[in-house]
């Protein structure tokens, strides 16, 4: 059957909730205060819409807690890193790309956790119709991305390995929702961006895809957490077990994409075919890995790259922003994602 062409408009709710790699958002606050869990000691997490909640909830994985999480949701990360270095927040989860603003405006957070997955689903997309077929051809060309978010790496990675630069091209920085609209409407030539806002366009068939960020991006995701609360040792052996129950999580998605692309479109409000897409594509991949010197290195040269660009101000230190005592025996970042295969 055909897919349905689902109207920009429609989209946008969606496109205006769920910013998961995301920039700068014109929400900075926390959005729920739902709370899961007993006990006298309170965690406070942040996620982001369809994120770390969404996916302990599925594997139940909130079952049998003797603290409580607060939950509170961000549109982007960050705000949630804003909130972290404010101690509102404890630990939560962002993208590749958020610490390393973070880390430029030397926010107190410390990277405690990652997952390394397919970067198959962070694309650049150009309308049906459009000419272009070679990232090459993109000199020139306006191209929507959120600033500060993993598509933005993802973009200036893509240009410069076809011998672009950022200067090549017109940057439009649009968040996901504005973008969205700009690409439908044909405002701009291309938008770089991520899953799930791939799948929408192409299960909608609104665009197709004109190269990806596999083997180009680092393909990690992150929990950050507080300092002060890491020195708290409850806080400490609380943000442990959480950590242990999301790698149990992610590993349930893997084994379970259907019922996890369920509950995540029912989250989010995303149709469940662009969701089964996206978990098939890139959120099924991820593996939990260690805070190593290779992933220290890795967020090191995207750093850089925007330390060269003048959009971060001074030189970053990645190293100073991470904590490894979670690693436990987890495998090397460099560890291959998963592979999926239909079940």
């Amino acid at each position: 059957m055909r897919p349905r062409l689902v109207p920009a408009a429609l989209l946008l709710p969606f496109a205006l909730v769920l910013t998961a790699c995301g920039g700068n958002s014109s929400a900075s606050t926390g959005m729920g205060d739902g709370t899961d869990g007993q006990g006298s000691l309170t965690l406070d997490v942040g996620d982001q819409k369809g994120g770390s909640e969404a996916i302990l909830r599925a594997a139940g994985e909130l079952k049998n807690l003797k603290y409580k999480i607060k939950w509170s949701t961000f549109t982007s990360g960050p705000p949630l890193l804003e909130a972290v270095n404010a101690k509102a927040v404890d630990v939560g989860g962002v993208g590749n790309t958020p610490p390393v603003f973070a880390a430029g405006a030397n926010s107190k957070i410390s990277v405690v956790a990652a997952w390394h997955g397919t970067s198959k689903g962070d694309t650049i997309l150009v309308p049906n119709d459009s000419k272009l077929t070679d990232p090459k051809q993109l000199k020139g060309k306006s191209i929507a991305v959120a600033q500060g978010s993993s598509a933005h790496y993802q973009l200036v990675a893509s240009l410069k390995k076809v011998g672009l630069t950022i200067g090549d091209v017109k940057v439009k920085y649009l968040q996901p929702a504005d973008a969205l609209a700009a690409f439908t409407s044909g405002k701009v030539d291309a938008w770089a961006v991520w899953d799930p806002y791939t799948s929408q366009v192409l299960q909608a068939q609104q665009g197709r895809v004109l190269t990806t960020g596999d083997g180009i991006t680092n393909g990690l995701s992150f929990q950050v957490a507080s300092p002060d609360a890491l020195k708290d040792k409850k806080k400490s052996a609380a943000v442990k077990d959480y950590l242990d129950r999301l790698r149990r999580a992610y590993a349930w998605v893997y084994d379970h994409p259907k019922a996890w692309a369920k509950a995540w479109a029912e989250d989010t409000g995303l149709p469940y075919e662009a969701a089964l897409a996206a978990v098939k594509r890139s959120n099924a991949s991820r593996v939990p890995v260690a805070v190593d010197k290779p992933l220290i290195a890795s967020e090191q040269e995207i750093a850089d790259a925007f330390t060269g660009l003048k959009l971060i101000p001074r030189r970053v230190d990645f190293g100073k922003f991470v904590d490894t005592r979670f690693n436990g025996d987890l495998p090397p970042s460099t560890t291959t994602p998963r592979v999926f295969k239909e079940k």
